[in-house]
């Protein structure tokens, strides 16, 4: 019953998270998608019915990118949230490991990734058919009409419109000037001019009924002779005078809204065996234009001799091809060329050259319509296999997330957004990345798709690893560490006196620790005397593990003696260096690695060089050592006559 409660907590603590960041994620990826389209719907009078049909079917096609972004954000929150509470510390100190305490959700989120299967299959193709109807529909659709004043409006096709002021009560439009430009810009436009009118539209909709009142219009008449110029006496032109002029413009201000057979036909409209079926037509259909244009090729004549025959046999036409000659020995090309004149050498290699040049244009004019196949059918098969990656990435951000969060232990939404907006800025560079060039035929499609999963999996599995081992991954001492063991870098110690001291320190034993320590050091400096040579650097370099015994000696001196009671001991023991295990002062396992380490220049003589400064910097410390345990033992000295530490 324990268990049962423990996984019902978990899920309490991760479903409304959950839901909650799915609904922000969605609503964030839907107002990216209205600024993205907002020209395509602004000033064109559409119902909100709509509109909200339109952002119904948008929200459904942007799931696949909500989706795995709030599996993150949630699995973050939540599991940092129970470490932030030591909730995660508690179940842990009970005997339940993190994979335990993840098996709730690791099963919740396998039933989601199963259903987005299942949304991507026969869900989300309905409605990105849905979707691009409506907005193709949109676009198409004529602007509402608002006619602007002082400046020339052309959202009417076939007219420009230019009205000085107009009078919003009554609708009166002032000072108008009309361009007809309906039969085309070859002859000059036909121009209204007018004190006054009113625009309205058919109660169709389908027509502007424009009246006009005391005006002017210039007309231009073509003469139907031909050869007729403009400057000749035919040319003719008609001017009218008006008070009141009645003028119909066509003008289809309804919502046309195509149907979704063309939708239906595309990649983003199929499901899984639609897509295989198409995936299949489209490679057959590949071969076999692949296979005609290379039997073009067989069949084109190899220097001016034909490759093939056509014979009838049975009175059918059957094509042979030549049996390929066998020379003794191999054609000196040059010397025929070079044979004859300068003129007809000029002339054989101009014929080749065009020829080549009119083979290779006419291959890549054949060549079209199979690229055109082609890049269809890498569609499709970017189309296929999207359909399984949704709910891979579900499954990785879940690794990704819950382990991250475990180890943070940082719960709200401050921390866990910037690290999974960040993360997740990553995955969508590399899947872009991945899809541009499965769709451009650079990598195979299902590498290019699969890209980003292929990233993101080692790093759910190493968190989760170490999530589970409780190793701290963001503990900075040990990053710290670790670099100045690779730069070589001095730390600086800090002692400080106790209050209280437990163990007191005896002056023999203090000082038999420091001679000990002191023989180590003068031993170590004996035995490396000078500066290592090229190859002895690379094949010995100095011993690690007696490195590390000094180094541990040190400590060990240094924790007895700041048990003293004297400030001034205190202060010399901060004069003790770190003795550091640097991975340059034995860069390689064996002789031999080293030896091929040797062998590469510049490398081997940038890595000699740093290697043997850090050897140097190493034995200066081991000096540092012998002096101030000498400087010690001096102190101790004077002490004892007093009864100091004894």
């Amino acid at each position: 019953m324990r268990i049962k409660r423990l996984y019902l907590f978990v899920l309490q603590t991760f479903l409304p998270l959950f839901l909650m960041t799915f609904f922000i994620c969605l609503f964030i990826v839907l107002m990216q998608f209205l600024w993205r389209y907002i020209d395509d719907l602004v000033g064109k009078g559409l119902d909100v019915a709509v509109i909200a049909e339109l952002f119904f079917y948008a929200a459904l096609t942007m799931v696949p990118l909500a989706l795995p972004l709030a599996i993150l954000l949630a699995s973050l929150m939540a599991f940092g949230n129970l470490g932030e509470h030591f909730e995660l510390t508690a179940m842990k100190s009970a005997g339940v490991s993190l994979i335990r305490v993840m098996s709730p959700l690791i099963i919740f989120l396998t039933f989601v990734s199963v259903g987005a299967f299942f949304f991507q299959n026969n869900v989300l193709p309905k409605a990105q058919v849905k979707m691009w109807s409506l907005l193709l529909s949109m676009r198409q659709k004529s602007p509402e009409l608002d006619i602007p004043e002082g400046v020339f409006y052309d959202q009417i096709t076939g007219y420009n419109l230019f009205v000085k002021n107009k009078d919003r009560e009554t609708g009166i439009l002032r000072e108008m000037m009309i361009y007809d430009v309906s039969k085309g810009y070859n002859g000059y436009a036909n121009i209204i001019v007018a004190d006054s009118g009113k625009l309205s539209m058919t109660t169709d909709k389908k027509y502007l009924y424009l009246q006009l009142y005391s005006g002017e219009s210039f007309e231009d008449l073509k003469d139907s002779r031909k050869g007729a110029r403009r400057n000749d006496a035919g040319m003719l032109y008609r001017r009218e005078s008006f008070k009141t002029k009645e003028i119909m413009i066509p003008f289809d201000a309804t919502f046309n809204r195509m149907g979704d057979e063309t939708m239906s036909n595309q990649y983003i409209g199929k499901d899984l065996n639609e897509l295989n079926h198409t995936i299949d037509s489209l490679t057959l259909r590949v071969d076999s234009v692949g296979n005609r244009l290379a039997n073009e090729l067989r069949g084109e004549p190899l220097c001016g001799v034909p490759s093939r025959r056509v014979v009838y046999k049975e009175n059918k036409q059957i094509v042979e091809y030549y049996k390929p000659v066998i020379m003794n020995q191999p054609l000196d090309v040059d010397s025929i060329i070079n044979s004859a004149s300068v003129n007809d050498r000029r002339n054989i290699i101009e014929a080749a050259k065009n020829k080549a040049e009119r083979l290779k244009q006419e291959m890549q004019f054949k060549g079209y319509s199979l690229e055109d196949n082609l890049a269809n059918m890498r569609r499709h098969e970017i189309e296929l296999q999207k359909k399984f990656t949704l709910s891979f990435a579900c499954l990785i951000f879940f690794f990704i997330g819950a382990p991250l969060g475990a180890i943070i232990r940082k719960g709200g939404l401050g921390v866990p957004i910037v690290i999974s907006v960040f993360l997740f800025i990553v995955y969508y560079i590399i899947d872009n990345t991945g899809y541009k060039l499965a769709r451009d035929g650079h990598w195979i499609v299902w590498e290019g798709i699969w890209l980003s999963s292929e990233v993101l999996l080692p790093l759910g599995i190493f968190l989760t690893y170490k999530a589970v081992n409780d190793s701290a991954v963001f503990n900075p001492d040990a990053y710290r560490n670790f670099f100045r063991r690779l730069t070589g870098l001095h730390q600086v110690r800090h002692i400080q006196m106790k209050d209280l001291v437990m163990d007191d320190v005896v002056q023999s034993v203090a000082m038999e620790k420091l001679t000990q320590l002191k023989l180590n050091c003068e031993r170590f400096l004996s035995k490396y005397p000078k500066r290592q040579s090229y190859l002895a650097y690379w094949t010995k370099g100095f011993d690690k593990v007696e490195i590390k015994r000094l180094s541990q000696e040190v400590e060990d001196v240094v924790a007895y003696l700041e048990n003293s009671r004297k400030i001034l001991v205190i202060n010399k023991l901060m004069d003790y260096p770190y003795i550091r295990q640097l991975l340059t002062y034995q860069p390689v396992p064996n002789a031999k690695a080293g030896i091929a380490v040797a062998i590469l220049f510049p490398i081997g003589l940038l890595g000699y060089w740093l290697g043997t400064t850090h050897q140097k910097n190493l034995k200066r410390d081991i000096r540092s050592v012998v002096k101030v345990s000498n400087e010690l033992m001096e102190m101790l000295k004077d002490e004892d006559s007093d009864g100091i530490d004894s």
